[in-house]
């Protein structure tokens, strides 16, 4: 692995790695941490599937007491239960609900302090106001497993939505007279874009024009699943059976893919593959995603190691 700059990269999307996941607790998250720390990975946003909402609280406090002790943990990512059900992916649809206010509320209260970003499908019922309130609470609101319209994704931003979940996936591509969420993003300069970059969610061709597209606005995510560092075989994410072969995550008995088994440092690989230059790469794992997140990289890089960090080794660090 080669020498991580800042001492280390940032990933703002990422359930699991080391056999553990987030909604698996402490020993879970510990798990993931030294994973990913041990790539390179120094600093991670724990995102959560979608869960019934006592769950997801619950989880929330769990985040917010392993912050507390961890400093490479930024706080928690809710990517659902805002989510539209054709687009689930591999999220449970039986989790799925619209925003209605009272759940608004009790997510941005139990957030306080930890919550961080939140993806929103922007055509439920309720989700425009949703944004704004989650934006006015100071959460990064991401447009993602969604079904909107171009002009639905701009009403997005306008409200308050800076991000696009994983870019190309769960969501409408590009066409010639509907450029969907994904057209609206890169035509909106206050976007900035996830994209999963494995090789195996967007190809080498879509990640080489997404980054001359949207200079300065793309974040490399590893998306990663419970697996990653672990190995082929059964899992599980959330409530969904997973099946892992030859580094290949999808739902049990399906062809749908369920999250990665990717680092940031095999992201960089195949990003130079894909012919983007090594300065958009990197920026793409630290100077970008620190600013979705209203980070100081400055004060970031001169803070204590975390636990995970120093017994995974982060070069650089």
């Amino acid at each position: 692995m080669s020498e991580a700059p800042f001492g280390g990269y940032i990933d703002i999307h990422a359930h699991g790695g080391g056999g553990g996941s987030v909604e698996d607790g402490p020993d879970g998250i510990i798990r993931m941490r030294m994973t990913h720390a041990a790539h390179g990975t120094a600093w991670q946003l724990l995102s959560l599937v979608a869960n019934p909402v006592d769950l997801l609280v619950a989880s929330l406090t769990t985040i917010r007491a392993a912050a507390a002790a961890d400093p490479s943990i930024l706080g928690a990512h809710l990517e659902g239960p805002f989510l539209a059900p054709s687009r689930h992916g591999a999220h449970d649809p039986a989790h799925l609900i619209p925003p209605d206010s009272a759940t608004v509320s009790r997510l941005i209260e139990a957030g306080d302090g930890v919550l961080r970003m939140i993806t929103i499908a922007p055509e439920l019922p309720g989700a425009i106001e949703a944004i704004r309130r989650f934006a006015a609470a100071g959460v990064v609101v991401a447009v993602g497993h969604t079904e909107a319209t171009a002009d639905i994704a701009h009403a997005a931003f306008d409200a308050g939505a800076t991000v696009l979940t994983h870019a190309f996936n769960a969501m409408p591509g590009i066409l010639g007279r509907a450029p969907g969420p994904l057209g609206a993003a890169l035509a909106d300069s206050r976007v900035t874009i996830e994209v999963i970059a494995d090789g195996m969610h967007v190809s080498l061709d879509n990640l080489r024009w997404l980054f001359a597209a949207a200079p300065g606005r793309v974040v490399a995510i590893t998306d990663a699943m419970s697996a990653t560092g672990a190995g082929d075989g059964e899992y599980r994410l959330g409530g969904l059976a997973v099946t892992v072969r030859n580094g290949r995550a999808t739902v049990a008995g399906t062809d749908r893919l369920a999250g990665s088994t990717l680092t940031l440092d095999r992201a960089l690989e195949v990003l130079a593959e894909a012919g983007v230059s090594r300065d958009e790469a990197l920026a793409a794992v630290t100077t970008t995603p620190a600013r979705v997140l209203g980070l100081d990289l400055a004060a970031l890089t001169g803070s204590p190691r975390s636990d995970a960090a120093e017994r995974g080794g982060v070069a650089g660090a």
